[in-house]
């Protein structure tokens, strides 16, 4: 751990922090940074074996952790994830949706099946979990939401109109959420990181991240473990004022 992740606020004793896509990634260096600043993580992942894989090295450097596989644009996949954490751990009072995919079409020859599941997965599956996060957050009268979204979505992307559709989502959605909750306890903000190095980025074409990498002011990458900072920052003490923003570790691709 560097100088600044280790001066940053620890998060509460009791805060139970649920991250969605933690199989790999963002997701992972999230539940892992989490773990550390002292939060019990509930893991999610549709791979049942990455998602655990995870849980037992958190819990093996002495954290907390729990995993549950499941598809986040299901109602039913949601509650029995959010269960779950509530039996291990109790209710949850931070939510990480991190839960995504990347593909590759032009508008031209994106199929309405592609659309339709990039939206459920990334807006459709932030807003099931905030739904079901959020009512026990206002009843306590504390709570933090933060959804990852991407700097496509402030920009556009070649060959990504429907995940930079997605994103653009999440951003708003995070915006209203904000103005809604704030005043009652639950801060909502968002991270949208630039190109980062992780698989589902390194699979893209070589062309685009060629092309990508150039165009960027710091001239390369992020790594995960960047963007996990960010999360963890907004999940702290230090962010108490910042509601509804959206943060970007994205090498200088998108200047705000």
């Amino acid at each position: 751990m560097n100088a600044a992740a280790s001066a940053m606020p620890s998060l509460a004793a009791d805060t139970v922090a649920l991250v969605t896509g933690a199989g790999a990634g963002i997701g992972r260096a999230v539940a892992k940074r989490l773990a550390r600043d002292g939060a019990a993580v509930m893991l999610n992942d549709l791979r049942a074996e990455a998602a655990a894989e995870v849980a037992a090295a958190i819990t093996a450097a002495g954290g907390r952790a729990a995993a549950l596989a499941g598809d986040v644009s299901s109602p039913e996949d949601v509650e029995s994830l959010f269960l779950r954490c509530e039996q291990v751990f109790g209710p949850c009072s931070l939510l990480v949706n991190n839960a995504g995919f990347v593909h590759q079409a032009p508008f031209e020859r994106l199929e309405i099946a592609e659309w339709d599941r990039m939206i459920a997965v990334h807006l459709r599956g932030t807003f099931l979990c905030a739904r079901r996060a959020v009512p026990q957050m206002l009843e306590e009268g504390r709570g933090t939401v933060v959804n990852v979204a991407s700097q496509l979505g402030q920009i556009g992307g070649l060959d990504l109109c429907h995940y930079a559709a997605a994103k653009a989502g999440i951003i708003g959605l995070t915006k209203a959420m904000a103005r809604e909750l704030s005043a009652r306890g639950v801060r909502v903000n968002a991270v949208a990181p630039g190109p980062i190095n992780t698989d589902l980025v390194l699979g893209l074409s070589d062309d685009w991240r060629r092309a990508k990498a150039a165009e960027l002011p710091l001239g390369r990458f992020g790594e995960p473990e960047d963007v996990a900072e960010t999360v963890a920052f907004l999940a702290s003490p230090a962010a108490a004022l910042y509601v509804g923003q959206t943060l970007g570790p994205n090498s200088g691709d998108v200047m705000l």
